[in-house]
């Protein structure tokens, strides 16, 4: 990044929240080394209003992945390149940490001023919802730690036991679901599956889809394919660890090169 680069610095409330003094690090930082505007949205309104009017600005988001995600969502039409400076515990950081941006501030934020733009694929649905990592498909349910059932989900468990078919594997949820990739079946409902996974190839401009059929001796099935549907009943999806639906049906499509994000230069 040279001089006269002018930044767009957005500062993401939870990170404001959670960790005060690695934004004020940071901020100082980028500003020390660029001309920084920072911005301080309350919502995610005033978030996105940011994004769109920042001309010729070059955007850094201070926050965690939920606001990488928002963020890429809301430019990738535009294949407008971001930086990320990662604020937040680790868990809520895995997707960044997972493309390689530093994990501190401060060499985050060096990274915006020294680093350069990495092109990558992304997946976008159906309904413009982004996956720049991993997706699951059905999502798995979490129940939170110390949750204890209610009695109505209680009951509504003990109906679904008898109105559905038992497993045909003990121990092993599956699911009837029909997967095409480019077109191309890879199951169908009458064959049971326990997931279906998906995440952009490394630049290759397609994605690497696995199939995993429902069965101890059964082999997954792969596919390299530019776009994904999956339909069936009901289901979840669990994209960069957001979980998305129900729907019952999804395509997801390759878009090559289809967001950049600063990061460290190779050998730095």
């Amino acid at each position: 990044m040279s001089d006269h680069d002018q930044l767009l610095v957005i500062v993401d409330p939870v990170a404001r929240r959670s960790d005060g003094e690695s934004v004020r690090i940071a901020k100082d930082v980028l500003s020390a080394g660029a001309e920084a505007k920072i911005c301080l949205p309350d919502s995610p309104e005033e978030f996105s209003r940011a994004l769109s009017r920042r001309g010729s600005r070059c955007p850094v988001v201070l926050g965690d992945d939920r606001a990488l995600l928002r963020a890429v969502t809301l430019l990738h039409r535009d294949r407008a390149p971001l930086a990320l400076v990662p604020i937040g515990p680790p868990d809520a950081l895995e997707v960044a940490y997972g493309l390689g941006v530093p994990r501190t501030a401060v060499a985050a934020a060096r990274t915006v001023l020294d680093g350069a733009v990495r092109s990558m694929d992304l997946l976008v649905d159906d309904s413009d919802g982004v996956v720049l990592g991993d997706l699951r498909v059905p999502a798995v349910p979490v129940p939170a730690a110390g949750t204890a059932p209610s009695v109505w989900g209680t009951c509504r468990s003990l109906v679904r036991t008898l109105v559905r078919p038992a497993p045909a594997y003990p121990g092993v949820l599956v699911h009837r679901l029909r997967v095409e990739a480019d077109g191309v079946l890879l199951a169908d409902v009458d064959a049971p599956v326990t997931a279906v996974t998906a995440r952009p190839d490394g630049g290759a401009g397609t994605a690497e889809v696995t199939v995993h059929p429902a069965g101890p001796a059964a082999a997954p099935r792969r596919a390299s394919a530019g776009v994904l549907t999956v339909s069936g009943p009901d289901f979840r999806y669990r994209a960069d660890g957001r979980v998305a639906g129900p729907v019952r049906r999804r395509t997801w499509t390759v878009h090559p090169e289809g967001w950049g994000l600063t990061l460290p230069r190779d050998g730095a």
